[in-house]
């Protein structure tokens, strides 16, 4: 398959992680790269959901191989972390759902294996600025892109992309937070996948220039009947088994905004800055 769209490029922008919790249990959820733009250049960051790593006795990281610049569908490697809730750092605000870790360092313990991993990185060039975002309709297509129910290609090591509408205006900030609601089947695995705005310009021939994509957030939780009549959200969980929580999701996901995600991108930049000059 040639990597020659930005759907196609989607499908590596994710990174499946498989866990083992506290409770001996498996879980598994979804990661993804952006390549963080800041006065010092550009850095590499894998983002997922606080609660994926949190309270996890050991975590893997699953990238693709790369074999002379391309991708090697089927080629695993796995990077398997111990300690793996120390690894990330948080979002500032407990109640924003992120975690983040530079891939570099994880780019070159691959590499003294002998192994290049093979990823394409969301550009933070495609997170909408505030013009772009209140030129959004309060209805707008949307793409989502991880590991459903633990659901993926196992030999192609493909992620599952899926579609859905935004269920709030991405201008508002749905409950006063910086998140808002999609119309989606959101499920346990999906926690972690990057929201993308699609939109196709029906005057421009089709292919690349008729679509635009925006990176607009991160699935975080979902919305479910708990009883009779009390609707209620949780975090999408990491471990397969239903735990007696969920009866009835209602298809509808809280995300995370993508200004959220440069905040803790521009966060470690400055801790790591800081760090440097407290070392000369």
């Amino acid at each position: 398959m040639q990597i020659d769209s930005a759907a196609k490029r989607l499908l590596f922008s994710t990174v499946r992680i498989d866990t083992e919790l506290e409770d001996g249990s498996a879980g598994s959820g979804t990661a993804f790269i952006i390549n963080h733009r800041h006065d010092r250049g550009t850095t590499p960051f894998i983002v997922t959901n606080r609660h994926l790593v949190e309270g996890v006795r050991r975590g893997g990281l699953i990238f693709t191989q790369q074999l002379d610049g391309r991708p090697a569908f089927g080629r695993r490697f796995q990077l398997n972390i111990d300690d793996f809730p120390a690894a990330w750092s948080y979002h500032p605000d407990a109640q924003t759902d992120l975690a983040i870790i530079p891939l570099r360092p994880l780019e070159r313990a691959a590499r003294d294996l002998g192994v290049e991993l093979y990823y394409q990185s969301i550009d933070s060039r495609s997170f909408p600025d505030a013009a772009q975002v209140r030129d959004f309709d309060a209805l707008e297509e949307i793409l989502f892109v991880g590991y459903p129910s633990g659901i993926w290609d196992q030999v192609n090591l493909m992620p599952i992309l899926r579609r859905g509408t935004t269920a709030t205006p991405l201008e508002l900030d749905f409950e006063g937070r910086k998140q808002f609601l999609i119309d989606a089947a959101v499920y346990p695995g999906s926690s972690g996948s990057p929201v993308f705005v699609v939109r196709d310009d029906p005057l421009r021939a089709r292919g690349e220039g008729a679509r635009t994509i925006w990176f607009v957030g991160v699935v975080a939780a979902v919305f479910f009947r708990e009883e009779q009549n009390h609707i209620a959200s949780a975090p999408v969980p990491a471990n397969q088994g239903n735990g007696g929580m969920v009866t009835e999701m209602i298809d509808l996901g809280l995300i995370l905004k993508a200004e959220s995600v440069r905040e803790l991108a521009d966060v470690f930049v400055k801790r790591w800055l800081e760090s440097e000059r407290g070392a000369t």
